[in-house]
């Protein structure tokens, strides 16, 4: 027999023994009622797209546990606009390497952070069996194992401990959020934990937009919370739920680690997604309907800063191509850059040029422009 690609080998840890290849049919073969997966890739599309994978694949009877952690990222809601939840100038000039990636999961919720140390939960399960607090309650279980009393879970089905997560200090914060995917048949339970993320500090930066005020969606927006870490060992979490996921489901029938990324993207249908992911048009071209406004409009009436420059500025935007697009000076007289009409806003690559393009004088483009490529992280979208 041939020898097959190591793919999915299970954990060589006392959880989990050696093991080869694991195939689509082992995933969907209906006696594997509970299967266990650990992923050692840190690349965020690869582990959504392990996971989706695993969410069309798996038994519609079957419960299946998956744990991750990625590289530094910026995950957000399927149903969510990347300009209101990223500043993404910031995105681009930080000075993590590799940079921080932005990536827009396939599931509902809000926008988080990830990095190695904020571990990821995924559980996929019959939707008939569905309850947004029965896994997250399984992770409280396993974190007052590894002595945080304190952890439990709030009315937003978030996971939450009062000051260090062991009795000490005062406050509430967050340390655990979790998202959703329904289908007919299997419904998909992730979240995050933060355990030991480095980089807690520049999150808040990270995940709020200059643009947030000047723009009034249809989409999701997240809920911000104060957070923290947990100070726990990634390896003793690992085990500590996948113990609580064996008490509350039996011995599993598949238990498999995530290694090789190659081998995981010879899987068409991983390929598949992982592309269909890394496209700008999944990432930007994907945003519900949007209006940008300098000034408070009578849909949009919150108070805007004063900007540096006196014209008017409303854009509105679907699946991030322009609708229309209106320009006026301080007078009320209106210019005509109907030519911006069609654009596909991530593609603009400078303002200033197609605000010129469009009909706008030389010096009102170039102010203009210069604002909107900041704001509107224009080095990183055109990217």
């Amino acid at each position: 027999m041939a020898h097959r690609p190591q793919l999915l080998r299970r954990l060589t840890s006392s959880l989990l023994s050696p093991r080869f290849f694991f195939s689509t049919a082992a995933a969907a073969c209906p006696s594997n009622k509970t299967q266990i997966y650990v992923s050692r890739s840190r690349d965020p599309l690869l582990n959504l797209s392990v996971e989706h994978h695993l969410l069309q694949t798996v038994p519609t009877d079957a419960t299946v546990l998956m744990l991750y952690a990625n590289a530094p990222c910026v995950v957000f809601g399927r149903n969510q606009n990347p300009w209101i939840e990223t500043n993404l100038a910031r995105l681009l000039a930080s000075s993590q390497r590799p940079p921080i990636r932005l990536v827009r999961r396939r599931s509902g919720g809000g926008t988080v952070f990830h990095d190695e140390g904020n571990v990821n939960f995924s559980v996929i399960c019959p939707s008939a069996a569905f309850d947004r607090n029965k896994h997250a309650e399984m992770v409280v279980r396993a974190l007052r194992r590894l002595g945080r009393p304190t952890a439990r879970v709030n009315e937003r089905h978030d996971i939450v401990v009062d000051g260090d997560g062991d009795g000490d200090g005062g406050g509430t914060f967050k340390v655990s959020g979790s998202a959703y995917k329904l289908t007919r048949l299997r419904s998909l339970h992730h979240g995050t934990c933060l355990l030991q993320s480095p980089n807690l500090d520049s999150i808040a930066g990270l995940l709020r937009s200059p643009a947030e005020g000047f723009i009034k969606a249809r989409g999701v927006d997240s809920v911000r919370s104060p957070v923290r870490n947990l100070h726990l060992d990634v390896a003793a979490f690992e085990d500590a739920v996948v113990r609580e996921f064996e008490e509350m489901y039996g011995r599993p029938d598949v238990r498999d680690m995530v290694e090789d990324a190659a081998a995981a993207l010879a899987v068409p249908q991983i390929r598949q997604g992982y592309a269909e992911m890394s496209s700008r048009g999944w990432l930007y071209g994907q945003t519900p309907r949007f209006v940008f406004s300098t000034h408070p409009t009578e849909q949009d009436p919150r108070p805007r800063p004063k900007l540096p420059f006196e014209e008017r500025i409303q854009f509105e935007a679907k699946q991030g191509v322009i609708e229309r697009f209106h320009i006026e000076n301080s007078k009320g007289a209106q210019k005509d850059v109907s030519s911006l009409v069609g654009a596909t806003l991530y593609d603009i690559d400078d303002w200033s040029a197609r605000l010129a393009d469009a009909g706008l004088a030389s010096q009102p483009a170039q102010h203009i422009g210069e604002w909107m490529n900041g704001i509107l992280g224009t080095d990183l979208t055109k990217a």
